[in-house]
């Protein structure tokens, strides 16, 4: 029974291996698109029906036209890269919002809203595809799949590791499981959402050269993150890396993504 139980396991996660686009990084995607579509989907209408659209009709056209650019680039270089059936899961909508929080977010399906907020800190058309670049890139890396789908790997995990101490008294089947539970929570969903983090940076920077925007605005959007306290995190137990480490990470990877930028 244990034998075939971590077998199953191995099975489903060789089966659900896949690549990110351009960093070729390997990731686990458990989670079908067409089901995560529909859950993204709901959670959008939800949010834009529940907040106002931005009146400033000079800034949303600005998201709009930089989005635009930035997601034909992104189905340019998919056409060119043999990834056309990848084109059904984008529907593409770029939204501003009346919301004083410095925030954006792109959902699975190319759903992206810009909170009024953020625009203090993007100044410019290119500090925009920043901000535009970051969050297209984590829905075309397929993050949310890959976060939910680790989740329902360690949920797989936890009954495997209780399945394997069956034989132990109940204090001990306690005592592994809580901290299997610790260094999953430590060990592994938190390093993933900063490493997320880190490939949306370098993804993103990647894409908004491709748009034409030139991606060394991602280092100065970035230290006026930092400079302003926006960005500033406690790194361990976060989600996010610390202002010095991401922007020690985009001086590392800017080179690469200035190879695409064309003026």
């Amino acid at each position: 029974m244990k034998k075939i139980a971590l077998y199953i396991l191995t099975a489903v996660f060789l089966a659900a291996c896949s690549n990110v686009m351009i960093t070729g990084r390997k990731q686990l995607l458990l989670v079908n698109d067409a089901e995560l579509l529909t859950m993204s989907l709901q959670s959008y209408k939800q949010f834009i029906d529940s907040v106002p659209a931005s009146k400033d009709l000079k800034n949303k056209a600005l998201v709009q036209a930089t989005g635009v650019k930035i997601s034909k680039a992104v189905e340019d270089y998919m056409k060119s890269n043999g990834l056309e059936a990848e084109l059904k899961n984008f529907q593409w909508e770029f939204n501003l919002v009346q919301d004083t929080t410095v925030n954006a977010f792109c959902m699975p399906g190319g759903k992206v809203v810009f909170f009024e907020g953020i625009l203090q800190m993007t100044k410019t058309e290119t500090g925009i595809a920043v901000v535009m670049g970051h969050e297209i890139a984590h829905a075309v890396a397929k993050h949310s799949n890959e976060r939910l789908s680790q989740q329902m790997l360690l949920q797989y995990g936890a009954a495997v590791t209780d399945l394997l101490v069956s034989n132990k008294s109940d204090m001990t089947r306690m005592g592994i499981n809580a901290l299997y539970g610790i260094g999953a929570q430590v060990g592994v969903l938190l390093p993933y959402s900063r490493q997320h983090e880190y490939e949306a940076d370098r993804l993103g920077m990647i894409l908004m050269a491709m748009a034409g925007y030139d991606p060394a605005e991602a280092l100065t959007f970035w230290e006026r993150m930092s400079a302003n306290g926006s960005g500033s995190v406690l790194e361990f137990m976060s989600t996010h890396p610390s202002d010095e480490k991401r922007i020690a990470n985009i001086k590392k990877v800017l080179p690469e993504a200035q190879g695409y930028f064309k003026k």
